[in-house]
């Protein structure tokens, strides 16, 4: 019981599969899908030929039937014209749309040779295939094996053959010498030539396709590595640095004896400062050495600095010798964090830049909430006293030109009438419009 069962599993399955391959075969055939023959790669001055080639068999074959089908085979001038120029379209077509193009030209053989007629007293001609005919006919089993899969080419080969040969077997037109043989030794040809073909243009596209993939794994691979030393150097001495001064602030007021409380804060300021840079960078340390930085679950998971934190700015600005007023027009609300972010690194730059290049100045933050986005503005009057030379390469502004960029926003920046300085920033809290661009920027932080 238990082998009967497996037998008639066994055989369903075979009966499914079957059923399946003959839908697959029949929409292969049966489709009009346009195909079009792709010209050569090399060398570009012959890259037509194979169209040109078309175009003159088109012409020989069409010539070719018009003596044959209206004279040899007696279907007189209209009829033998309209069925040759018929063939004629079906070999055209086939540059574009093979699988029309082929039942077209089989069709119009077989009306040709159904309807041929040839005395018996007159010399054998060639049938059912004309030679013209012939030929046409091969051209365009050619393109269909050249894109269909082989099931699909070997199939209209087949159907190539049988088509005619049962003609023969029914039909008696008259003295002729058969050209079913013939025919079958022709479309084998083709056929195997043209699968061989399209075989040997899929395996040069997967091969193109991992050569590919494999420069792409082995850029990425580059990549890493160079992000991997970027990070080894920052650890390695920026936070050495850094931790060396969050260690000498904290030493320090204890080296002096009876320190006054404004050192003991400003060296407070100081250590806070150097410890929350300490874990910015390892946060940035932490993108850097993961692989797929933009997933969210190989992310550093601390929080972001948004806008909130924008008093804890505000107050190192002043510790550092800045006066600095803050004011908020239109209705605050919740920003998206890519624009939450950006808006936060902004003012950060500035201020950077005020206490770098224009120290003792007076600093105005300006944050506006519009319908469509926020407007980020902030201005110093320039410095009070000499600023110390300060080096640098401009690539604070660069990274908040490239904030801005990635967000759809736009950035001035410049100097203003009464010799201070302004960033003016609109960040939009819309997806930019541009195709493929990043809504949240990564936290890469650059100063000049």
């Amino acid at each position: 019981m238990d082998g009967a069962d497996r037998g008639r599993g066994d055989g369903e399955r075979f009966d499914g599969a079957l059923r399946t391959g003959l839908r697959g075969l029949a929409g292969e055939l049966w489709t009009t899908a346009p195909m079009p023959l792709p010209p050569l790669g090399k060398p570009r001055m012959l890259r037509w030929l194979p169209h040109v080639v078309v175009v003159a068999i088109v012409v020989g074959t069409t010539l070719g039937n018009l003596d044959q089908v209206s004279a040899r085979y007696r279907l007189g001038f209209t009829v033998g014209s309209f069925l040759s120029l018929a063939q004629a379209v079906g070999l055209l077509l086939a540059l574009v749309r093979p699988v029309p193009a082929w039942w077209l030209s089989l069709g119009a053989n077989a009306v040709i040779a159904g309807l041929a007629m040839m005395p018996r007293d007159q010399e054998p001609e060639p049938w059912p295939w004309s030679p013209p005919s012939l030929v046409a006919h091969a051209t365009v089993t050619l393109l269909v094996a050249l894109r269909l899969p082989p099931r699909a080419a070997w199939a209209a080969c087949a159907l190539g053959v049988g088509v005619p040969w049962l003609l023969q077997q029914t039909m008696d037109p008259g003295a002729y010498d058969t050209t079913v043989p013939l025919s079958v030794v022709v479309f084998g040809a083709v056929t195997l030539v043209g699968t061989l073909l399209r075989g040997r243009r899929e395996a040069r596209t997967r091969l193109v396709e991992q050569e590919t993939i494999t420069a792409e794994e082995r850029a990425r691979r580059t990549l890493l590595e160079e992000r991997s030393r970027i990070a080894r150097e920052l650890h390695d001495v920026v936070a050495h640095h850094m931790s060396v001064i969050s260690i000498q602030a904290q030493v320090a007021p204890h080296l002096v004896k009876d320190p006054p409380d404004e050192l003991r804060e400003n060296l407070a300021g100081i250590r806070d400062n150097a410890l929350e840079a300490l874990t910015e960078l390892r946060r940035v340390l932490g993108v850097l050495r993961s692989e797929n930085p933009g997933d969210p679950e190989t992310a550093p998971q601390s929080p972001l600095p948004t806008l909130e934190r924008l008093d804890v700015l505000v107050d190192n600005a002043r510790a550092a010798g800045l006066t600095v007023c803050r004011e908020s027009a239109g209705e605050p609300r919740p920003l998206p964090p890519g624009v939450d972010l950006s808006a936060y690194r902004i003012v950060q730059e500035a201020l950077s830049n005020a206490i770098r290049h224009a120290p003792g100045s007076t600093v105005r933050i300006d944050l506006t909430y519009a319908r469509t986005g926020l407007h980020v503005r902030v201005t110093d009057s320039g410095a009070r006293t000499a600023a110390p030379p300060s080096p640098g390469a401009g690539h604070g502004l660069l990274g908040m030109r490239e904030r801005t960029a990635m967000l759809g926003g736009d950035l001035a920046t410049g100097p203003t009438h009464d010799g201070g300085y302004e960033v003016s920033a609109f960040l939009p809290t819309a997806p930019p419009t541009t195709p493929n661009t990043p809504t949240t920027p990564t936290d890469g932080e650059t100063t000049p």
